[in-house]
């Protein structure tokens, strides 16, 4: 019976705890506070000393709060969208965007207003409408798969198991908040997107 593979496992270990990723890289399979050895998310991103791993803190602080600038864009490019949808159907209809709704009449309103000719393609009909809905739907669902993308990958900083990447990745998702929130609810789901 060959027992090579076993050599270079202590008694007792079978490769769960911690796993050697390659050299000098361990991932952690249950919480700790140590960042000897730690490595998050790829080989090349591995703290070398307390210097890098502050370093790593303040990037996973900024990632996360980036994740909310993502959200936040992605809300306002659905409202934009929504708001040039309704411009275009209520403009369709009467024959011209000055008899729009004047809730409706806010900045966007107002420079489709100001730069709409009778030739214009939006006021054409039906046909550029259902275009305009089938291009900005494919945008929302890219920026959709870009926030899937994003939250798992925050995901992953969070399963390195280590307390302090933890508490980097609570406060990215506060300092988010503060910087992109602009008055929506701070309820969310529990889900990794």
């Amino acid at each position: 019976m060959d027992h090579s593979m076993h050599m270079g496992m202590g008694h007792g270990d079978m490769g769960h705890g911690d796993m050697d990723m390659g050299g000098k890289c361990n991932m952690n399979m249950l919480f700790t506070w140590s960042s000897e050895n730690l490595c998050i998310i790829f080989r090349s991103w591995r703290i070398t000393g307390p210097f890098s791993f502050l370093v790593s803190l303040i990037a996973i602080v900024i990632l996360t709060a980036g994740y909310e600038g993502v959200r936040s864009a992605t809300r306002k490019y659905e409202a934009a969208h929504a708001q040039r949808l309704s411009v275009l159907s209520t403009s369709a209809t009467t024959g011209d965007a000055e008899t729009a709704d004047p809730i409706i009449a806010n900045g966007l309103a107002d420079a489709t207003r100001n730069t709409h000719h009778e030739s214009s393609p939006l006021l054409a009909g039906r046909e550029n409408r259902a275009a305009l809905a089938r291009k900005g739907k494919f945008a929302l669902a890219a920026l959709y798969a870009v926030q899937v993308f994003y939250s798992f990958f925050i995901m992953l900083l969070f399963m390195t198991y280590n307390g302090q990447v933890m508490i980097a990745v609570a406060v990215g998702a506060f300092v988010g908040y503060l910087v992109f929130s602009e008055g929506t609810p701070a309820t969310k789901t529990i889900a990794c997107h």
